[in-house]
């Protein structure tokens, strides 16, 4: 996964635009869906966002749709349990034998919810999608990040993706000798997963501590950028984007589902 948002960072058609640009716009639109009061706001980020990644960076349709399915799902979930326990305003459904219903205020948070973080998750793969990661921690370094914050960002970074390749390849190898067969079984391989995956995070560790004394460390890590200056025009569209979504924001704020 590491590789595929790397590469697709590295080549997608919104490549040569100033990542500043593009930080600011992802931003400015996850702050604008998590601070508007009704659903119209961070749909229209969703879906502005959403064109931006399939046809200004030309991302693959099938791969936007699976990595946005992940955090969905995962809402979609926390939602079904939102409808039930906001009991306020008229019952529009309710579960035959069981102290369960859903009400309008119900169903009208569960509705926010889901679009704030359906826009909120299309802003951050805008950034993924079309930022590489060395050119963030380069601007953070242009803001007078401590570099401190920015190397373990940079490690921390690093290392999700190997843990989560170790993990993976641990797995398969149990799954294979039937390690997952009964509860019992799966208990028992999920615990040497466990202990097998601490192991090798700390020889990965020690190994990479090896290699930047090898390579005469000095306490900061280096960061290659280049300077993409930013046009009027490019500044201007973002900010009367970013402006339009704050008016819809303020005007719809009082919209319902219900």
């Amino acid at each position: 996964m590491h590789e595929v948002l790397e590469d697709f960072a590295q080549e997608n058609g919104l490549r040569q635009v100033s990542p500043a640009l593009k930080l600011l716009i992802g931003l400015a639109s996850i702050l604008l869906c998590i601070s508007s009061p009704g659903p119209v706001a961070p749909l229209l980020v969703a879906a502005s966002m959403s064109a931006s990644i399939l046809i200004l960076a030309k991302i693959p349709a099938r791969f936007y749709a699976r990595i946005l399915l992940i955090p969905v799902s995962f809402a979609v979930m926390s939602i079904a349990v939102v409808l039930f326990i906001t009991g306020s305003g008229t019952v529009l459904f309710e579960v035959p034998g069981l102290p369960l219903a859903v009400t309008a205020d119900g169903a009208n948070l569960a509705v926010l919810l889901l679009a704030r973080v359906f826009g909120g998750m299309c802003s951050l793969f805008f950034i993924a999608l079309t930022t590489p990661m060395t050119e963030v921690f380069d601007i953070f370094r242009r803001l007078r990040v401590p570099a401190v914050f920015i190397d373990l960002a940079m490690l921390t970074y690093r290392f999700i993706f190997i843990l989560i390749e170790e993990a993976g390849q641990i797995y398969r190898s149990q799954v294979m000798r039937l390690g997952y067969g009964r509860f019992r079984e799966s208990v028992h391989s999920f615990g040497m997963l466990s202990g097998a995956l601490f192991l090798r995070t700390w020889e990965s560790g020690e190994a990479l501590v090896l290699a930047m004394d090898a390579r005469c460390y000095d306490g900061k890590f280096g960061i290659p950028g280049e300077t993409r200056p930013v046009s009027g025009l490019a500044l201007a569209t973002t900010l009367i984007y970013i402006g339009a979504v704050a008016g819809v924001s303020l005007r719809t704020g009082g919209l319902t589902l219900i």
